[in-house]
C-alpha cells in the first residue's frame, strides 16, 4: 500500500488565480507526481494552480483552509470548513 501524505493549508489569490504554495521540504515534493498538469516548482515551493470552476464545485476561496492528500496516486482537495450552498 502506498504512502498517503495529507497536508492542510489555506487558498491563497495570486495574480488573480486561486492556488496553494506548499514548501516542498514540508510535503510538497510528495505531491509532484499527481498534481502534474496543474502545478509547478517555485522556488522551494510546489505551486498547484486551482482552476475556478474547481474552486466552485469545491465551494473555495482565497483564506480558506483546505486539506490535501495524494491518496490513490490523486490530488484530492477539500476545504475544512465547507462553505454553504446558496
Amino acid at each position: 500500500m502506498d504512502d498517503v501524505t495529507s497536508l492542510q493549508g489555506p487558498v491563497e489569490m495570486v495574480e488573480g488565480q486561486l492556488m496553494l504554495l506548499i514548501p516542498l521540504e514540508a510535503g510538497g515534493d510528495q505531491f509532484l507526481e499527481c498534481s502534474r498538469g496543474i502545478s509547478e516548482v517555485q522556488g522551494e515551493y510546489l505551486k498547484i494552480t486551482i482552476p475556478d470552476t474547481i474552486a466552485g464545485m469545491l465551494r473555495i476561496e482565497a483564506g480558506d483552509l483546505v486539506t490535501i492528500n495524494n491518496a490513490d496516486g490523486k490530488l484530492n482537495i477539500a476545504p475544512v470548513k465547507p462553505r454553504p450552498v446558496n
